[in-house]
């Protein structure tokens, strides 16, 4: 892509190419089981089940088994804390409690009055499901004995000639020479020939360790934001036997991460000034819409047994990012001169818009219906992450990237297992949900694994249902991609509760 040069009216806005990075892809491509309490109180095992407004997000043909029009409303309260572990550090624990409309949609159900009629019904529904709840907090501190974060503006500063950082207006940089350009600004860098503007080789000036030192570092994350889809479902059955259904899903992203990595080291000071401490801020802002559809299948093998079949295509984003950074730094020498360094441009980054294709997905089914009494069901889902892609693909911002997802992501499978029994008109559930890590080394984000469960009272036209689950999940990703990779080992621990509000029409 070609550098765009020209300022939004704002005054402060640039746009400019920009490659975007693994964890990018994976943050669109993942999803959480949301939706209705029922739904969630059985790990959203419903692929052969249906007859629930979110069981359409599994396999679209669950809402032909609906009788009765439908519509509900399910609220949510999640709390995640997140216990980080870096280096020799002191464990910390970073907690984030959200209120959140989770599920809304109905279901219409239109028969056919000619019973000898193989095809005897049509459903129509329409559902909004908040698919991912971004809000999350991290605060990670302890003592790095290998690695300043000063390698990762040698990263990008090496091979750009010193006349592309220091010569050219910062609005009008790539963003490899911006991220050198605050590195140099902030006097973190320095290259070996400063009067040469064609010297493409730096040097770091945070000073290296003693034996038995460490840079003592902190790194503070607040994410918000949310990823929604809107699903517009068509089902119809025959014979009430087998069930056929598709949906066209419309997917909205809002996401913004503000984060700040502090360093300080505690060596000799010298005659030449050198960093003491560096504090590095970045705020990032992604949003933009997208684009799936699904088909599905289920079939009545018996009255109790039934096998499921459900497709969910890649969906296609198109994204904008927005960037703003800054760098402070402090150099001393030791003759009590201390310099402040701030390199603050006001300037938020505004990138070229692109698109990102998250895999698909195929999920195999089974339940088995003990008549009025109950039921338990399993789903077994398949995806592969390493199909995810920036497009347009022969652009080179986007080239290595997808390499990178080729190379570092897998296909993982999802086992979703649930369970309900009914005592008249109260529901008893429970669940249990296996995601595989969508990493090859299977730390970088680790396996998921979800217990739930829940219960539910029909009061005859309506419906009350209340659900808890839990989550966790290890991860141990890197605070920044490139240069500087080192990252804190995380245990995300989600709780959530749902309640749920069923009318018949």
């Amino acid at each position: 892509m070609k550098k765009i040069l020209f300022l939004l009216a704002t005054g402060l806005t640039v746009s400019v190419s920009h490659s975007q990075q693994v964890p990018d892809a994976v943050r669109f491509a993942q999803d959480n089981i949301t939706g209705t309490a029922r739904f969630r109180a059985m790990s959203g095992a419903f692929g052969a089940v249906g007859g629930d407004l979110s069981a359409t997000t599994v396999n679209p043909a669950g809402s032909a088994i609906f009788n009765n029009n439908q519509v509900g409303i399910t609220l949510s309260n999640q709390n995640i804390a997140n216990d980080s572990q870096y280096f020799n550090g002191n464990p910390t624990t970073s907690k984030e409690n959200s209120f959140i409309l989770n599920q809304a949609g109905g279901v219409f159900v239109f028969k056919n009055g000619n019973s000898n009629k193989g095809w005897n019904k049509i459903t129509i529904g329409a559902n909004y499901e908040n698919t991912n709840n971004f809000n999350s907090n991290t605060f990670s501190i302890g003592d790095n004995p290998n690695n300043s974060v000063a390698n990762y503006f040698l990263a990008y500063a090496n091979g750009i000639p010193l006349g592309d950082i220091k010569n050219i207006d910062y609005r009008n940089q790539y963003y490899n020479e911006q991220q050198a350009y605050f590195g140099y600004e902030g006097y973190i860098i320095n290259p070996v020939n400063p009067s040469d503007n064609s010297n493409t080789i730096y040097t770091s000036n945070v000073p290296a360790l003693s034996p038995g030192q460490a840079y003592y570092q902190e790194n503070s994350v607040n994410e918000r934001g949310y990823n929604s889809k809107i699903s517009f479902n068509i089902a119809t059955s025959y014979n009430d036997r087998i069930y056929f259904g598709a949906n066209l899903n419309v997917h909205v992203t809002d996401y913004r991460r503000t984060s700040s990595f502090y360093e300080f080291n505690r060596e000799p000071l010298t005659p030449n000034a050198t960093i003491s401490d560096i504090t590095f801020n970045n705020d990032l802002y992604t949003y933009g819409n997208g684009f799936s559809f699904q088909l599905g299948t289920i079939a009545k093998v018996t009255e109790a047994f039934r096998l499921g079949l459900a497709y969910e295509s890649n969906t296609w984003y198109e994204l904008y990012d927005e960037l703003s950074q800054s760098v402070y730094t402090t150099t001393q020498n030791n003759a009590d001169e201390t310099f402040y360094n701030n390199v603050n441009p006001n300037i938020i980054n505004v990138y070229e818009r692109y698109t990102l294709q998250t895999p698909g997905k195929v999920t195999f089914s089974a339940a088995y219906v003990f008549g009025k009494s109950g039921l338990i069901s399993i789903d077994y889902a398949i995806k592969d992450y390493s199909n995810a892609k920036f497009k347009p693909t022969n652009d080179p911002d986007f080239t290595n990237t997808n390499q990178d997802i080729s190379n570092q992501l897998t296909n993982n499978g999802e086992l979703r297992v649930g369970a309900e029994y009914k005592i008249n008109r109260l529901s008893l559930r429970g669940g249990y949900r296996f995601e595989g890590s969508p990493y090859k080394n299977g730390t970088t984000i680790g396996d998921t694994n979800s217990f739930s469960g829940g219960l539910g009272y029909n009061f005859g036209g309506t419906k009350l249902d209340l659900a808890y689950s839990y989550l966790e999940r290890k991860s141990n990703q890197g605070f920044f991609t490139k240069g500087f990779t080192d990252g804190a080992n995380i245990t995300s621990r989600l709780n959530n509760v749902s309640l749920t509000l069923l009318f018949e029409l």
